[in-house]
């Protein structure tokens, strides 16, 4: 976009991040689409043939309950009939974790022109005026200080954000949801004892110790996650070991190497504010929750994702600056609404965790019947989280000053279901054209135009938007044949992340102002 970006970061350059995120949501493989970086993550992670699913045994090793059947990479876009196939995108979720999705990213960062990277270096102090704010910079080896200038500041700074606490925000909500143990182990031997076909994450399911599994490079590295009772309030109570062992299914014989490990805590916390005049929060920094759905990193994906499209607008001159009040009006809800589908689901684990039969390893009739009912409740609470549909594309801008908004109520959406909808501030349902291109490899950076009626003559928009230096493209689209019955209007405008601005059956009334509006400094006149 040609926006010079300074990215200052305290760890040192490369340096291996966190075994923490294990799921690239589908909405972020769209950002990393549009980035030109999608297929390069997609060739990286599990080995291609290694299956991506969902399994929950009494242990790791130990009888099998049920199983959420998910395509391995290689089968990603060739396997049909599950639950998470078939998806309305032209990037399906991808399972990678952080420590080779990270390195992939900083990568393709530091080759696009314009970005500077500072390693070993921490904000200390920021000033704003009504110009651009003058950060200082100190630099963790050498101790000096210095002072830049920048009209923006993204504070992506994490948990314990400085710049939240500099901006005066408050984290808002529920402090202690769940306390994880999480340890990061070498176990060469453990993929050999599994029975049956192996998996991508595990969830142990018995009553010495309930626990997930996660595969890291698909042969001897995994990822425990020790979930503790809520009467075990202390990380130092519980055994980590033994934990392990338990949740594993093996005994003190069973060798295992720790790489690192983490004692963490989930919450439920929103800012009360995302922004003070030119310093945003993105984020961590913004909100924290418990990681289902894989929506902690993604959350954040999307937050930058639509803070980066709204500075360069500002920055490249083509907006107002009040363009930027969208950010908070838009990303705030919608972390609200997501957070509290996190929080319901971490009760409903919870509460699953408690309830576990005291018969449910036994080689009975009844612990038969005690394992086929586990089963089929874990299948019906968990399938929602891991194939999340509803997550990824249900959600909508309702409150956003740059969308024009209709009567018209957006359709309801849950963790796992959604309906595909051209309502103005929903994502324009995705559909593939004649020729092979997915429909969001052609929405340009700013505004897209879609036309599917070309007697509609739009010359107007196209020059008042020309003349107002409003990037906007044309896409003419009549004669397609896999338009998605949701396009029901012959005029939809797009922004540059696919959620939809405005539709309708002939241009506005007033196309200067409807296009000083798409700037952010008037009011929509549809």
């Amino acid at each position: 976009r040609g926006v010079k970006v300074l990215v200052v970061e305290v760890r040192k350059f490369a340096e291996p991040p966190n075994v923490k995120c294990n799921h690239v949501s589908a909405r972020s493989m769209e950002h990393f689409r549009r980035l030109g970086v999608a297929a390069t993550l997609r060739n990286a992670g599990l080995p291609a043939t290694y299956p991506n699913d969902v399994v929950f045994r009494t242990a790791m090793t130990g009888m099998e309950l049920t199983r959420i059947p998910i395509p391995c990479r290689q089968n990603r876009y060739s396997e049909t009939g599950g639950p998470d196939t078939d998806w309305a995108t032209p990037e399906p979720p991808h399972r990678i974790n952080q420590i080779y999705l990270e390195p992939l990213l900083l990568k393709h960062a530091v080759a696009q022109e314009g970005v500077r990277l500072l390693n070993r270096t921490q904000v200390t102090d920021f000033v704003q005026d009504e110009d651009g704010v003058d950060v200082t910079l100190l630099n963790l080896d050498t101790q000096e200080s210095q002072v830049v200038r920048v009209k923006y500041v993204g504070g992506c700074d994490g948990g314990s954000s400085f710049v939240r606490k500099k901006i005066d925000a408050k984290l808002e909500g529920t402090e202690v949801i769940q306390r994880v143990q999480s340890t990061h182990i070498r176990a060469p031997q453990l993929l050999s004892m599994l029975p049956g076909q192996a998996a991508w994450c595990y969830y142990a399911v018995n009553t010495r110790r309930c626990g997930t599994v996660f595969a890291i490079d698909g042969q001897e590295t995994w990822l425990v996650h020790n979930h503790l009772h809520p009467d075990e309030p202390e990380f130092d109570s519980v055994d980590r070991d033994q934990s392990i062992r338990n949740i594993l299914g093996v005994n003190s014989d069973f060798k295992y190497e720790i790489i690192t490990k983490e004692d963490w805590v989930g919450r439920r916390l929103l800012s009360n504010h995302f922004r003070d005049r030119r310093v945003f929060l993105a984020g961590d920094a913004a909100h924290l929750w418990v990681p289902y759905a894989g929506y902690g990193m993604n959350a954040g994906i999307a937050d930058a994702t639509n803070l980066a499209w709204l500075m360069s607008a500002a920055v490249n001159g083509w907006a107002h600056p009040d363009i930027l009040n969208a950010y908070e009006a838009e990303r705030h809800p919608i972390t609200e609404q997501v957070s509290h589908f996190v929080m319901n689901h971490a009760q409903k684990m919870i509460k699953a965790r408690r309830a576990v039969p005291h018969n449910i390893e036994a080689l009975d009739a009844e612990g038969e019947a005690a394992r086929h009912l586990i089963g089929a409740e874990a299948y019906d609470l968990n399938v929602q989280q891991f194939c999340c549909e509803g997550l990824n594309f249900g959600y909508f801008y309702e409150k956003s000053p740059i969308i024009s908004h209709e009567s018209e109520a957006a359709p309801d959406y849950s963790m796992g279901a959604f309906t595909p909808s051209t309502l103005p501030g929903c994502r324009a349902p995705h559909f593939w054209l004649n020729d092979g291109t997915s429909l969001y490899d052609l929405l340009g950076n700013g505004y897209s135009l879609l036309r599917f009626d070309q007697s509609i003559d739009v010359q107007a928009f196209l020059q008042e938007s020309a003349a107002q230096n409003i990037p906007l493209n044309l896409i003419d689209l009549h004669d397609q044949d896999q338009k998605p019955s949701a396009y029901q209007h012959p005029l939809v405008l797009c922004r540059t992340d696919q959620h939809v601005v405005w539709r309708g059956h002939e241009l506005p009334l007033s196309v200067a102002k409807f296009v000083s509006f798409l700037k952010g400094i008037a009011s929509s006149e549809n």
